[in-house]
């Protein structure tokens, strides 16, 4: 057999191949055969067969037993270009599931040698077609080619119980449901209702996995709604449903309140995007209803960005995001009113503003807040300018002066010491200084 391939559909059709070679049945199953169908390019192809994972592990020379006791096994290609990943095919035995205990994984595994009984056990009808690469013949025993063509999530059978299942079908049907702007069938959307408050029982990290994608798949939007509609949303970001209803003051936000905005903002995020800009857009008013005030002049949310910084924090750590993912999430929120003062910043404040990690995304959610509020982006437009037109040797100059420096001048190491660096940098940035010997005169005046 071949141990190489050029790309994923070839290593696939490999293993159907070789696997149909030694007798088994094999056929290309799930997401695959659904985006071949819609005429879309596969993001990547499992295969199902009727062959134990030990008799998958015997037949092809490179695999791993990622969930050899549910039945997958993962092989894996050499790719034919150097340096590029090698390539690997997930192979699920056919099984048929007994019971779900923690909603989640199944507590036993039968494996079987029926396809109907494989297909009868996965999650919605779109996603139950299997597909013979060779002759491309489709086999659908779940009318899973109908509901593509009329563009319906349906569940496989039962819905209450293929929910309870797995909890996490949950928020797949409400992302599939966004992400190929298809409608949910009304037994399955009623089912989603009832069982909402189940969810909890998912693990954040599989519930930050499906709503990341829900937001960075192009219809993130639609993706929040039916959040909403199916009564999700307050189970998995009660911060966010908390936006539901919260005035905002008209001359600012015509369009509406905090929930609208939010969802406005979230439709202007484009496919792919970076997954820290989408929850910033998602998060950057989370602070915004514990900070409602309705005073005599007009509505008011005072701290709003420092509070929702926080709660930003606290939702990504929940969520499982990294610490690097988390900080760019929190910075977002905590800098996105900054905006309003950047014609009236100093020179070295606004330099600092700039040079910001990740400037570029603060500049996108401002862009996206100002367009779907009042519609003035005469502060993006500047901020964009000077972004862009500063030299990065301005907005990041080599420091004049460390702190051995200050040392070496007879200063004493200190609390002293920061405010001394950050008075030198201050004038350096506002172009008040250029040299060493500038910046110690300037220190001895301050700091005698």
């Amino acid at each position: 057999m071949e141990t190489s391939a050029k790309n994923p559909y070839e290593a696939a059709a490999s293993v159907v191949h070789t696997l149909r070679q030694h007798g088994h049945q094999a056929y290309f199953v799930g997401g695959c055969v659904r985006d071949t169908l819609l005429g879309r390019e596969p993001a990547d192809y499992d295969v199902a067969t009727d062959a134990t994972p030990d008799r998958v592990m015997e037949i092809f020379p490179r695999t791993f037993a990622v969930g050899a006791q549910f039945g997958v096994v993962l092989v894996a290609f050499d790719p034919l270009a150097a340096g590029e990943k090698e390539i690997c095919i997930e192979v699920a035995t056919f099984r048929a599931d007994v019971s779900y205990s923690d909603g989640r994984h199944p507590d036993a595994v039968r494996f079987s040698r029926s396809v109907r009984e494989d297909v009868e056990r996965r999650d919605f009808t779109i996603n139950g077609m299997m597909l013979e690469p060779e002759s491309q013949r489709v086999l659908d025993f779940v009318r899973g080619q109908a509901d593509l063509a009329a563009g319906v999530i349906r569940t496989i059978g039962d819905p209450e119980r293929r929910f309870s299942e797995d909890k996490l079908r949950l928020l797949r049907a409400v992302r599939f449901a966004a992400r190929l702007g298809y409608t949910i069938d009304p037994e399955t959307f009623a089912a989603m209702r009832s069982l909402a408050p189940q969810i909890t029982q998912v693990s954040h990290e599989r519930v930050r996995d499906e709503l990341l994608k829900m937001l960075t798949e192009g219809r993130a939007r639609a993706a929040f709604e039916l959040l909403d509609r199916s009564g999700l949303l307050t189970y998995v970001l009660p911060e966010v449903a908390a936006m539901k209803g919260v005035e905002q003051p008209p001359q600012y936000h015509p369009e509406g309140d905090v929930w609208t905005h939010t969802l406005m903002m979230l439709e202007g995020l484009e496919t792919g995007s970076d997954k820290a800009l989408a929850l910033g857009v998602l998060l950057h008013d989370v602070g915004k209803p514990p900070t409602f005030e309705r005073a005599p002049d007009r509505i008011r949310f005072n701290g709003h960005a420092e509070i929702g910084a926080a709660m930003a924090a606290h939702i990504c750590r929940r969520l499982r995001l990294s610490n690097e993912e988390t900080e760019q999430v929190v910075a977002l929120v905590a800098n996105h009113m900054r905006f309003g003062d950047v014609e009236k910043m100093k020179e070295s404040t606004l330099k600092r503003f700039l040079r910001l990690p990740l400037f570029d995304q603060h500049l996108r959610l401002h862009y996206l807040d100002c367009s779907n509020s009042h519609g003035n982006l005469e502060l993006y437009d500047f901020a964009k300018a000077k972004f862009e037109n500063t030299p990065e040797a301005e907005v990041r100059p080599i420091p004049l002066l460390t702190g051995d420096d200050l040392i070496a001048a007879g200063y004493k190491p200190g609390p002293q010491f920061k405010d001394m660096l950050a008075l030198a940098e201050d004038a350096q940035l506002e172009g008040r200084i250029h040299s060493r010997a500038q910046a110690m005169q300037l220190i001895r005046e301050r700091f005698n």
